[in-house]
């Protein structure tokens, strides 16, 4: 399988690298650069002028691995999954050939071959659970904390330059406050600055996108590219989960409109339909009525 995706994926990525033709000459772009390239000592700028250019050019790929790499992967195993499925439900071993995503590798095999398995309502029980339950449900943590990484001088220079960097990017991208809310007010991280007044639009799915109205605030347990054509309409964006670096602070910055993630609660607290203030600078959602 790691092969047939390496096959199917190089021809694509080097056909999107090859047409990335997008224009940074923009004259304030131009401008904001040279600000922070003036900051850089002399003898890093031919560096950083590297590292920016490759930036700009990979940049797209952050958004569009999910949709353009994993998804091609899953696409090919689950038709073989179902496949396997509609044997088994001709062998009247599930209930429906969709539940044979329930199984492992090792229990397909088991039951396509006659040997023992889950049964029929074993696996029907495990498509329930799921169906019912969603990552919202999960516990934060499975047994005791944890606790914190190895000391990064344990490791060696370079190894110890990438431990912090990977610490940095995870605790950016995952981070999320203890909850913290007071009467009316939640408070979470302020990854946008800014302060809007709007009605609150608490959107679960992107099946709900048609009930946002201009200069709505989205409230949403986190966002994704899929979010990304509605954010013209917003004035706001207040998430339960995310960091600094995830998908809703970053988007929020980039249209420049009032950010707070990671409030653990604010698809629970705020009424879809309230009217909210949020403050992107000290990172609080106020709920007005």
């Amino acid at each position: 399988m790691r092969k047939m995706q390496l096959v199917l994926l190089t021809p694509l990525l080097r056909t999107g690298v090859g047409t990335n033709t997008r224009d940074f000459r923009d004259t304030d772009l131009d401008r904001r650069t040279g600000e922070v390239r003036a900051k850089v000592p002399a003898e890093h700028q031919g560096a950083f002028d590297a590292l920016l250019q490759e930036a700009r050019l990979v940049y797209g790929v952050r958004d569009e691995r999910t949709h353009g790499n994993d998804d091609l992967a899953g696409g090919l195993c689950r038709r073989a999954v179902l496949e396997v499925g509609r044997r088994l439900e001709k062998l009247e071993k599930v209930q429906a050939a969709d539940h044979a995503v329930e199984l492992t590798c090792g229990e397909l095999n088991a039951l396509l071959r006659g040997q023992p398995g889950p049964s029929a309502e074993e696996t029907a029980n495990h498509v329930k659970y799921r169906m019912e339950f969603d990552m919202n449900d999960a516990p934060a943590v499975l047994g005791p904390p944890p606790g914190d990484p190895p000391p990064f001088d344990w490791f060696p220079p370079t190894a110890a330059r990438v431990m912090r960097a990977v610490d940095a990017y995870v605790g950016a991208m995952h981070e999320e406050r203890e909850e913290q809310t007071r009467e009316g007010l939640i408070e979470g991280m302020a990854a946008s600055p800014g302060v809007c007044e709007g009605i609150a639009r608490v959107i679960l799915d992107p099946k709900d996108f048609g009930r946002i109205q201009p200069d709505d605030i989205l409230v949403a347990r986190v966002t994704a590219p899929t979010y990304n054509v509605i954010l013209p309409l917003l004035s706001g964006v207040v998430t339960d989960r995310g960091g600094l670096l995830s998908h809703p602070a970053i988007v929020a910055r980039e249209f420049g409109i009032p950010g707070v993630v990671g409030t653990r609660v604010a698809t629970r607290q705020i009424p879809d339909g309230a009217r909210i203030r949020v403050d992107g600078d000290a990172g609080t959602v106020s709920i007005l009525g």
